[in-house]
């Protein structure tokens, strides 16, 4: 099976953006471990910075994570006012949490097999 070749830097990059996410996305699921805005911001900006730096399937990465950064920023700020009531408030942080972990999660996976990562 013929895979496309890797730009080392690139994988590399995505990989410490992924990781830097990883953690972000576990300690949003997990109570009191908070680590994430500072490196959830670094992390942006890694991806940010470097996206234009990359083609094919490499570069699929890179507007994944942020995308769902994007998302998900946007879903906590919709369903802040739900902390008012307290439960739905927890609930919908935890659900939104859970989702960014498997995006990021299922991006490290496609990462690791060489693949694109779509939506």
């Amino acid at each position: 099976m013929n895979t496309p070749p890797v730009d080392d830097s690139a994988h590399t990059i995505s990989w410490v953006s992924y990781i830097l996410h990883l953690i972000v996305a576990v300690s949003a699921v997990i109570p009191g471990a908070q680590m994430g805005p500072a490196l959830l911001v670094v992390a942006l900006i890694i991806d940010l910075v470097k996206k234009g730096d990359t083609g094919g399937w490499e570069a699929t990465h890179f507007s994944y994570r942020i995308r769902t950064v994007i998302w998900a920023a946007l879903l906590y700020l919709v369903t802040a006012p739900l902390w008012l009531l307290v439960f739905p408030g927890w609930l919908a942080w935890v659900a939104i949490s859970i989702w960014f972990l498997y995006r990021i999660v299922l991006g490290m996976v496609r990462l690791n097999g060489q693949r694109p990562v779509t939506d």
